[in-house]
């Protein structure tokens, strides 16, 4: 099994809206909710630590973000004093069960499965993203909360060839250029990504059972005029 990185030492990631550390809201985040019921959950509960944290800082939900004369929607806008950050979110779940928190809270969580589209949403956030960060003052976050390991442990050297393989991400892989879906047989599936991203993954929670480690995968995504 590989390990996720562990959060950096003394070292702040980037800022949200250009105020708080990223890693300080999810410490914050991770203290108070160690699991979520649902996406929605996610979101809520990221919202709420981030205004505790720092309640100078806008949150809003679902914004609408036009395009061509059409609406794409965008998980959470956050809005500071000193810049926003555009955030979506993915919670990709297997099937876990239990109580947590004081009072105790019952979490039944189900089994998403099919963890090659749970890669190409994640990657196509990533991707909006960077269509959405067009200002010099909005930077952007793809955050991936999941328990299942399939997706930070990378496959086996000898394996079939599989559809999602350019959409890998996996500890220690680099998210870059053109990314084609089964070998581009599906065109509306192809990504072209203007950054780089090296792919970090670090734990969130240890609950026990099976299926109760849960890890994290951020990926920061710079104004456009900052991207290489």
């Amino acid at each position: 099994m590989t390990t996720p990185t562990p959060p950096p030492s003394g070292t702040a990631l980037e800022t949200i809206a250009g105020l708080i550390p990223l890693d300080h809201v999810l410490a914050h985040l991770q203290m108070h909710r160690p699991v979520f019921h649902s996406e929605a959950d996610l979101q809520h509960g990221f919202a709420r630590a981030l205004w505790e944290l720092a309640p100078e800082v806008e949150s809003r939900l679902e914004v609408p973000v036009r395009r061509d004369g059409r609406a794409e929607y965008l998980d959470l806008l956050c809005l500071g004093p000193a810049g926003r950050t555009a955030i979506e979110f993915k919670y990709v779940t297997r099937r876990w069960s239990g109580a947590v928190g004081t009072p105790a809270e019952e979490y039944s969580l189900r089994n998403h499965g099919a963890p090659d589209v749970a890669r190409r949403d994640f990657v196509r956030d990533v991707e909006r993203l960077e269509r959405f960060c067009n200002r010099a003052d909005q930077n952007g976050l793809a955050l991936l909360v999941t328990n299942e390991a399939s997706l930070w442990n990378p496959q086996p050297p000898v394996r079939a060839r599989t559809r999602d393989d350019e959409f890998r991400i996996h500890e220690g892989r680099i998210l870059r250029g053109t990314l084609l879906w089964a070998e581009g047989a599906y065109a509306p599936n192809t990504r072209v990504l203007r950054g780089e991203y090296p792919l970090m993954w670090r734990r969130y929670s240890q609950l026990g059972g099976s299926g109760g480690e849960f890890c994290y995968l951020a990926v920061l995504v710079q104004p456009k005029s900052k991207q290489t």
